[in-house]
């Protein structure tokens, strides 16, 4: 199945085309009138279904980012929910103190090259303030996200961000930075959140001298703020049974059956983008109709079905996600700084949610062996990055395994990642690295170089961490992932 056809046949690509031909062409009704729903408009079914369809694929991301935030946020205070993730409640975060561990399912494609921490701010009610220690020369970096999934921060060593204290603002926030705070970072939208990510070699000397950095990593509202850089034991953090993380693939954070109750909510908290006025009009006409009509209301949840089934489901393809990058890979494209690429935003929302801006990670991915074959651990692979090619980057790179759902496969070596992190990996007699890759064990010498797969299917994901200039620029290519049986 091609997805972007489909996308477009659905209707994405008609609602933007005339929500931006709307900032040019002038209507007979101002915005203004077409924001309250009409009470006499009578919709035929097929086009409540057409529109329903493309308000689905639209508005997938910000409903995920809605239902996240409302579970988090209802921790009373900083914990683990069910003893993996890092909760809290609005204006504060939560940090591991440790890899995340392989069982959690609040989130896919993980990895277990960053200490990960998780916070949500209610910026319509107050400012946070956010603690930046000083790392040394260990990488690190804050990705913020608005309420769209795009990231609107740029907090980190890519940027030469300095220690102190930032200040986190809505976007109608207009006071004076108060005395003591650093700087202030404005979010795109009245929620915003955090995700920390602070590098971690896999010795256990690196797990110590982590603590120090890590624990100074806090949130707080401004109203606690006194100048002083305060500290948390993340390592002490309580388990809060949550519920509903189940296991096998990501918790689902987007029901079909209840989109559309939540859609007008979401609606009314996160604005329109510059162009897409006229496609919330339609959005908030159609959830008008359907409020008084029975039928057409059970048109949108059979849609949303659908089109969860068909079209959301897809996006767990790599093919479906990115630009191809050689070697049957593909890489990401316009990562957190969507826009109006809902195909992407949309897909990496499904598929690998929350990934830092190219400027901070480039990611690659694939499902295929170099014969175009589907990875699978019946067979062995080798991934060879020839001398002096292995990903260019001023911070860290990774390749890591993930199963058919992109989480962690338990496996014997409790291993799901090799990269800059791993000390024992051998390089060939060339200067080459070759990484194995399969169910079964490429023999004692090789065991340093290899990452487990499970039985059955299987993908395989590159991160480039601060990358030199042929990551951004999309010419280094990574190697084929090559079958040896």
């Amino acid at each position: 199945m091609k997805l972007k056809p489909l996308f477009s046949a659905l209707g994405i690509a008609g609602l933007l085309t005339s929500s931006l031909v709307a900032q040019q062409v002038p209507a007979p009704n101002s915005f203004d009138d077409l924001a309250q729903p009409s009470a006499d408009v009578q919709m035929p079914k097929e086009y409540a279904k057409t529109l329903a369809a493309s308000a689905y694929v639209w508005g997938w991301p910000l409903i995920n980012q809605h239902n996240r935030r409302a579970k988090i946020t209802q921790a009373p205070e900083p914990s683990l929910m069910n003893g993996t993730i890092p909760v809290a409640p609005g204006g504060h975060l939560a940090m591991l103190h440790d890899y995340i561990k392989p069982e959690q399912r609040f989130v896919a494609c993980p990895n277990q090259d960053v200490v990960y921490g998780l916070g949500y701010m209610f910026l319509d009610k107050e400012p946070v303030v956010v603690q930046v220690p000083d790392f040394e020369d260990r990488f690190w970096v804050y990705a913020m996200y608005d309420a769209r999934t795009d990231q609107f921060s740029e907090l980190g060593e890519p940027y030469d961000t300095k220690p102190g204290f930032y200040l986190v603002v809505g976007p109608n926030w207009d006071g004076e930075k108060p005395e003591g705070i650093t700087a202030v970072v404005q979010s795109s939208t009245e929620y915003g959140m955090v995700v920390p990510r602070v590098f971690q070699d896999e010795t256990a000397e690196d797990k110590k001298a982590i603590q120090p950095f890590i624990n100074q990593v806090v949130m707080y509202p401004l109203s606690e703020f006194d100048g002083q850089m305060k500290t948390k034991d993340w390592s002490q953090l309580k388990s809060l049974d949550m519920g509903g993380t189940g296991s096998g693939g990501e918790t689902q954070w987007v029901v079909p059956e209840n989109f559309f109750d939540t859609l007008g909510e979401v609606l009314d908290v996160v604005p329109p983008l510059p162009g897409e006025e006229a496609l919330y009009a339609q959005l908030r006409q159609l959830l008008a109709v359907a409020d008084r009509d029975p039928e057409i209301k059970k048109t949108l949840v059979e849609t949303a079905i659908e089109t969860d089934k068909n079209v959301i489901s897809e996006f767990l393809r790599w093919e479906h996600n990115g630009t191809p990058a050689g070697n049957r890979w593909n890489r990401s494209t316009h990562n957190a700084e969507w826009g109006v690429d809902y195909y992407d935003r949309t897909g990496t929302a499904r598929s690998n949610i929350y990934d830092n801006k190219i400027d901070e990670t480039r990611y690659y991915y694939t499902d295929f062996d170099s014969d175009g074959e589907q990875l699978d651990g019946s067979s062995s692979y080798e991934v060879t990055f020839a001398a002096g090619q292995t990903p260019p980057v001023n911070g860290f790179w990774s390749l890591t395994l993930y199963d058919k759902s992109h989480f962690f496969a338990p496996n014997e070596l409790n291993r799901f990642s090799l990269g800059t992190k791993n000390k024992s990996l051998k390089t060939d007699d060339d200067g080459s690295l070759t990484l194995y890759v399969g169910s079964e064990s490429p023999g004692e010498d090789k065991e340093s170089n290899w990452l487990p797969a499970p039985q059955g299917t299987f993908c395989l994901y590159i991160r480039a961490y601060w990358g030199k200039p042929a990551i951004l620029d999309g010419t280094w290519q990574p190697p084929a992932v090559k079958k040896v049986h």
